[in-house]
């Protein structure tokens, strides 16, 4: 079966196809579109979103070969999460920070307008990009509770519904202010796992995202984004971390570390065959439900790198996506 890989890429989409014999073509997509996110459909693997500066969201249901209007034209689209429990129902986060739903594949929107009446939203602030107000960088759903929703703020706080929105919770204990991604386990809804610029730069959580704890043992920088967990062992982490912002968001200084945690204590650098440090970020880190001790890392020079072993040893897979800023998805 064919892999697909499809990236933002700035000012386009990047998409590789692989075959069984890891032969990969490689082309770009809507040039000219600056796409902010990406999210594939649980339910239907032909079925993709993209979220963009500019045109709202696209949605393509030919694993990302074309494109097409999908609502929520005038807003910053800065992420979208596809629910796993729900066909059809589809969440959008903003800049400024709106939550919106969908229930229909996103021919129709609304809003979650409760998200605006959080009290600490008035002291959410970004410094990275102007007008610097606080965005949706991530919205997180439960694979086991319907009504289950975080959201992670860049800059400001994770947040938390357990009744589809109808309420919220403000920052949660020990959560990264600064929340760069955010995730459930792919099917334990006790798992959360963030990557972020404040505190140890990752953070998990055991109770569904309302308490935090950030493991600082083996991090030898703090600087986090990418955050991911094995399919079958939920105490399996994975983390993306640099020094600081500026080396992070660098060409070819990014002194980056992919780190792996077992039990949720210390972490332990990955070599087996990956640069010694990173010169590029990487951005993205997942993993196959079916497949067990998997993970691929995607580079912001648009490299892509695999390990089937747990990150003992890692390959760099034959082809480049151009750049990686700063999503990923694989079909």
């Amino acid at each position: 079966m064919n892999k697909i890989f499809i990236s933002t890429n700035g000012s386009r989409l990047a998409r590789a196809e692989c075959d069984e014999n890891d032969h990969c073509s490689v082309e770009f997509l809507l040039e000219g579109t600056n796409v902010r996110c990406l999210a594939a459909d649980p339910h239907n693997p032909n079925i993709v979103y993209a979220g963009t500066q500019g045109s709202g969201i696209l949605r393509s249901s030919d694993s990302g070969r074309t494109w097409q209007p999908a609502g929520l034209a005038s807003h910053i689209i800065k992420s979208i999460a596809v629910s796993p429990s729900e066909p059809g129902t589809i969440y959008a986060g903003t800049r400024p920070a709106l939550i919106f739903v969908s229930h229909d594949n996103g021919a129709n929107w609304e809003e979650l307008s409760t998200f605006r009446r959080i009290f600490s939203r008035r002291f959410w602030f970004s410094p990275a990009e102007p007008p610097f107000m606080g965005y949706v960088q991530g919205i997180a759903l439960s694979p086991t509770d319907l009504n289950m929703i975080l959201v992670g703020i860049e800059f400001g706080a994770v947040v938390r519904s357990t009744d589809k929105g109808n309420t919220w919770q403000s920052h949660r204990k020990g959560a990264l202010r600064d929340c760069h991604s955010i995730r459930f386990h792919a099917t334990n809804g006790h798992w959360v796992y963030e990557g972020g610029g404040t505190g140890a730069g990752v953070a998990f959580s055991r109770d569904a995202g309302n308490t935090w704890t950030q493991a600082k043992q083996g991090l030898d920088r703090h600087y986090g984004w990418a955050a991911a967990a094995d399919p079958a062992r939920p105490d399996v982490m994975y983390a993306s971390v640099s020094p600081s912002p500026m080396k992070a968001h660098s060409a070819d200084n990014a002194q980056a570390y992919i780190f792996r945690s077992m039990g949720g204590s210390t972490w332990e650098k990955l070599n087996g065959g990956l640069p010694q440090p990173l010169p590029n970020m990487p951005y993205t880190l997942l993993t196959e439900p079916s497949a067990p001790g998997h993970l691929y890392a995607g580079l912001s020079n648009g490299d892509v790198w695999h390990t089937a072993d747990y990150g003992d040893h890692w390959q760099q897979l034959r082809f480049n996506l151009g750049s990686i800023f700063t999503a990923m998805i694989m079909l």
